[in-house]
């Protein structure tokens, strides 16, 4: 599967959000290896089922 501009674009999208809510957990004082990961992990899981949904118009499969 080639990768193009507007893939990359979201994919490093859904990597600051999760990177930025593991810091935050991080800064709060969650030092956890587990809540952290399942941080990440939460954080991109709604961008990533929107993108996922083919009746999404703005981005994702659904989008021209």
């Amino acid at each position: 599967m080639k990768i193009n501009a507007k893939m990359k674009s979201m994919l490093a999208t859904y990597l600051r959000a999760g990177v930025a809510s593991v810091i935050a957990l991080y800064l709060a004082g969650v030092t956890d290896p587990k809540a952290l990961a399942t941080a990440g992990i939460a954080a991109i899981a709604g961008p990533l089922l929107k993108a996922l949904d083919p009746k999404a118009t703005e981005f994702g499969r659904g989008s021209k």
